[in-house]
């Protein structure tokens, strides 16, 4: 099955574990053991959520002796704001269109309260 770029990051991100790892990866470079402490959950089961954020380009993971050193990989983070940051001028003008409607409302409130007076 051939998936865009952009599915495979979605789908990745779409785990609260991986956003997780990747949140401390952000912060550097750091083993697999390290990544795993925070989580309850098996070693199997955080090298398989490694194995997606790989297969998503997300991270990379080196390897030195017996250390395997993971880093973040903001590439394809990029390409995910880059496709949400399209929506922004939606939700700006939307959030505009919300603002000049309770303001007109506000307006015809304060005039109604002025003529009660």
């Amino acid at each position: 099955m051939n998936t865009d770029s952009l599915s495979i990051t979605f789908a990745a991100l779409a785990d609260p574990t991986r956003r997780a790892i990747l949140a401390r990866l952000a912060l550097g470079e750091t083993s697999v053991t390290e990544l795993a402490k925070p989580f309850s959950i098996s070693p199997s089961a955080v090298t398989k959520h490694l194995k997606v954020l790989q297969q998503a380009r997300l991270i990379t993971q080196g390897r030195q002796a017996q250390w395997r050193p993971c880093q973040l990989n903001a590439a394809p983070l990029h390409e995910a704001a880059d496709f949400i940051g399209q929506y922004r001028q939606h939700w700006e003008q939307s959030l505009d269109r919300l603002d000049v409607y309770l303001k007109n409302l506000q307006s015809v409130e304060t005039k109604s309260a002025g003529k009660k007076k």
